[in-house]
């Protein structure tokens, strides 16, 4: 029975496993900032900017922006866009319960 059950489990198609990156930009402005896309040939896609910006006269954080993207099991391309800043990380998509 164990080696069925594991038969089984090497025949269960795994298409993330061979996924190969198409596409990567990266770009860093030493303290003041980054940026960068990235996309593999499973559907797979993020990209994110962040910037340095002062909250008062000694408070100072990066501020990031982004988004990602992948195909779920049941084929649909599901995508999350969020800020992270002096109030956390807030993602939103459809998908996502609301508060």
């Amino acid at each position: 029975a164990f080696v069925a059950l594991l038969a089984f489990a090497a025949a269960i198609p795994r298409p993330d496993k061979d996924a190969q990156t198409l596409r990567f930009d990266n770009n860093h402005n030493g303290i003041d900032g980054y940026n960068y896309q990235v996309e593999t040939s499973n559907g797979i896609k993020q990209e994110e900017q962040a910037e340095l910006r002062s909250f008062g006269e000694d408070n100072a954080a990066i501020v990031v922006r982004g988004s990602y993207s992948f195909v779920a099991d049941d084929g649909q391309v599901y995508t999350v866009n969020y800020i992270a800043d002096e109030n956390g990380f807030q993602p939103e998509a459809p998908h996502l319960p609301k508060a």
